[in-house]
């Protein structure tokens, strides 16, 4: 009874009176055998404008999820003579739907703990750095560290960093720790350094640097490697403050529209938290997590996972940043000719960590961001004879040599890029690299056009983890003011349906669920974006004033947007 009634609504009055060319239309789009398959209550999306991710039908007028969270079908103009008993019908009343946007490279962890502590980013200078660091050192005990996250000294008055004795003219003997917005590099107080026991004749670390004036003495500037002792510093957050970090983190994500995010650097420990959390109910974001290297037997044999969380990566680092001058480059750095960034990764060391993946299993996430670091990667991948069925990855792949853009695609590694970096980095890019090296910089169309696949995310907590900022970078390659630089490469903007798609059926690749998500239609998973406005056709800058309305995870509405 529900079965028939169901499939002479879906396919169209026209169909149930004999209309063939309608109903060969929604047959193809909703075949009887999906209906027959679907499992108790139907959920019906309509309403609006439904964009598939797909040539044809691009789109549709409603969408048909099954109790268990996957799409039934899709349908063509459509009867409202629905019976309650049957069908919850949900009306977009208007908005536009969008296969679940799935950012590709995240920090959940510490996206919820921005959200917990003292957010630096959007600081305008070292002057305001330290206003704010004076104001929240007064609500503090004397002996409490104090840290923060999130500066940026790009566009700052003062042209360069800050240091350790801009930090101790207000808070004196307190041991401050703030970390730069890329995590590679951090600012400390005189007291965190000496507590740390960084001298003088501290030596630098493998992968690491620290800062000196000319006297030798350290500035507080550390970056990558360095950083460790300082972060020692800290007390290791409880299981309880993980726990309230990642909530946090997530209920943040889906209230912007992601459905998924593809965790990186994830500790083990956290594998089983991270489950526990799902399990209650917590954890609405979809995840991919790619742990550190210590989680490789979590990865190997898909430990703690859940019908939303998979645990079938690790992540490793061949380089640093570029803004702090760690990432790994051919030539040295045009404003600092003394260095060519930092190797955090040498090639044994590569060549036994793609041997180790290739025998456990799992996918592998290579950070690399300077165009050695990429190249050495792509040698590493190329001598050990990996080939596109390993579906790893170079997170980031921010500068790549010309040269070595069409090998990326022959190999089949995956770009892992970040629009925002692009619209972050123009204002500082030039003056690290010059403009004859910005062309292979941020290369999203290059690396398209050699036949490589890119997968598109954000770096949050690095950037603000927005999927309309990351949208409109993509196809805007401009910053949020519309400001774009000398040689900055317009060419590399993309079309407004393949920049959707980096964060939709891209994504979904580059997590082994092509099959699952990255479209709308019959038999994949019902993750759905939902915004008010159509971001592939608004006025470029219109994308940033859109609004999230829902965010849907398998078939369940995680959030919603207040009425």
């Amino acid at each position: 009874m529900i079965r028939s009634r169901f499939a002479c609504l879906l396919l169209g009055l026209a169909a149930c009176s004999g209309g063939s060319g309608a109903q060969d239309e929604a047959e193809a789009s909703a075949p009887d055998s999906a209906v027959e398959g679907a499992s108790g209550q139907l959920t019906v999306y309509t309403g609006g404008t439904i964009y598939t991710g797909m040539d044809d039908p691009r789109t549709v007028e409603a969408v048909i999820v099954d109790a268990e969270g996957r799409i039934v079908g899709t349908a063509p103009p459509m009867s409202q003579d629905w019976s309650e008993d049957e069908v919850t019908m949900i009306d977009l009343d208007g908005a536009v739907m969008y296969p679940g946007l799935t950012d590709a490279h995240i920090h959940l962890l510490g996206i919820g703990q921005r959200e917990l502590s003292l957010d630096l980013a959007g600081t305008e200078s070292i002057a305001a750095l330290i206003d704010r660091i004076e104001a929240e050192a007064e609500g503090l005990p004397e002996d409490a560290i104090l840290v923060g996250r999130g500066w940026i000294e790009t566009g700052w008055p003062e042209g360069r960093m800050p240091t350790a004795s801009d930090l101790d003219a207000v808070v004196g003997d307190r041991v401050v720790i703030l970390s730069r917005a890329d995590g590679h590099a951090l600012v400390a107080s005189s007291a965190a350094l000496e507590a740390a026991g960084i001298g003088p004749d501290t030596p630098d670390p493998d992968g690491g640097k620290i800062e000196r004036d000319e006297d030798g003495n350290a500035t507080g500037i550390l970056i990558d490697n360095a950083m460790g002792p300082v972060w020692g510093l800290v007390a290791k957050p409880s299981e309880e403050d993980i726990r309230r970090a990642y909530v946090e983190g997530a209920k943040v994500y889906v209230s912007r529209g992601w459905t998924g995010g593809h965790n990186m650097s994830v500790p083990p420990e956290h594998a089983p938290i991270l489950k526990a959390l799902d399990e209650e109910g917590l954890m609405p974001l979809r995840l991919w997590n790619a742990y550190d290297a210590a989680g490789e037997d979590i990865a190997s044999e898909h430990l703690y996972e859940t019908d939303t969380i998979r645990n079938r990566a690790v992540k490793v680092y061949m380089d640093g940043a570029l803004g702090s001058r760690g990432a790994l480059l051919i030539e040295p750095y045009s404003d600092r000719p003394d260095t060519s960034g930092l190797a955090l990764m040498s090639s044994d060391d590569v060549d036994k960590q793609m041997a180790a993946a290739d025998e456990g299993g799992y996918q592998l996430a290579v950070h690399a961001i300077g165009d050695l670091g990429n190249r050495r990667l792509i040698d590493a991948y190329e001598r050990g004879g990996y080939g596109p069925e390993k579906r790893w990855r170079i997170e980031h792949a921010q500068i790549i040599n010309p040269t070595d853009i069409p090998r990326v695609a022959d190999l089949g590694l995956i770009a892992s890029m970040q629009p925002s970096h692009a619209i972050g980095d123009l204002h500082f890019a030039e003056d690290r690299l010059g403009l004859a090296r910005l062309n292979g910089a941020y290369a999203w169309q290059d690396l398209l056009d050699a036949g490589a696949v890119v997968a598109g995310g954000s770096d949050a907590p690095v950037e603000v983890g927005s999927p309309l900022i990351e949208y409109y970078a993509a196809v805007a390659r401009k910053d949020l003011k519309g400001y774009s630089g000398e040689g900055w490469h317009p060419e590399q903007a993309l079309d407004r349906d393949v920049a959707l798609d980096l964060f939709t059926s891209s994504a979904a690749y580059a997590a082994f669920m092509e099959d699952e998500l990255g479209t709308i239609e019959a038999g994949k998973l019902a993750d759905f974006s939902v915004f008010d406005r159509d971001l592939l056709t608004v006025a470029e800058k219109e994308i940033l004033e859109a609004e999230p309305v829902m965010t849907v995870v398998q078939g369940e509405i995680v959030w919603r947007a207040a009425e």
